[in-house]
């Protein structure tokens, strides 16, 4: 096993989609009113969009020679059985019809890709953890799973 870290970052773009959208949906709400009804259309938008984006970036992966740290869970490397780094098609089955409502699942909406992580503790309740990362091959071998995708 070997250390990872990895921020989930939220990407340059989203955050100037995000203001073009605050501008025209302003506009649109505040139209024909005054500059104070605009300043506060704005702050209002700028905050829940700018709170939503900073939320998802927030988010850390973390493996250290015992544990593995997802977004504020944790989960012991010892409790990790069969590990996959899957490719965009893969991830999405996983994170759709295939997936298991008692799962723990850390998704982005901007990262395709992910890990599977089976969970053999017969204590948990999540049968397998879906964590979403830029760099799943990476990952993958950090939890000790190989670099090779799932088939």
């Amino acid at each position: 096993m070997r250390a990872y870290n990895e921020r989930l970052a939220v990407p340059l773009t989203w955050w100037i989609a995000g203001a073009l959208t605050i501008a025209i949906l302003g506009a649109e709400l505040w139209a024909g009113y005054g500059m104070t009804a605009a300043f506060i259309t704005y702050a209002a938008l700028g905050a829940v969009c700018g709170g939503i984006l900073l939320h998802w970036g927030r988010a850390l992966i973390r493996v250290t020679g015992t544990e593995l740290l997802a977004a504020g869970r944790m989960l012991p490397l010892s409790s990790i059985g069969e590990v996959m780094a899957l490719d965009e098609v893969q991830a999405r089955a996983m994170r759709g019809a295939r997936a298991n409502p008692a799962a723990h699942m850390l998704l982005r909406p901007y990262l395709n890709r992910a890990v599977y992580i089976e969970v053999t503790d017969p204590g948990s309740a999540a049968p397998y953890w879906l964590i979403a990362t830029r760099r799943p091959e990476e990952l993958a071998g950090a939890l000790g799973g190989g670099a090779a995708a799932a088939g």
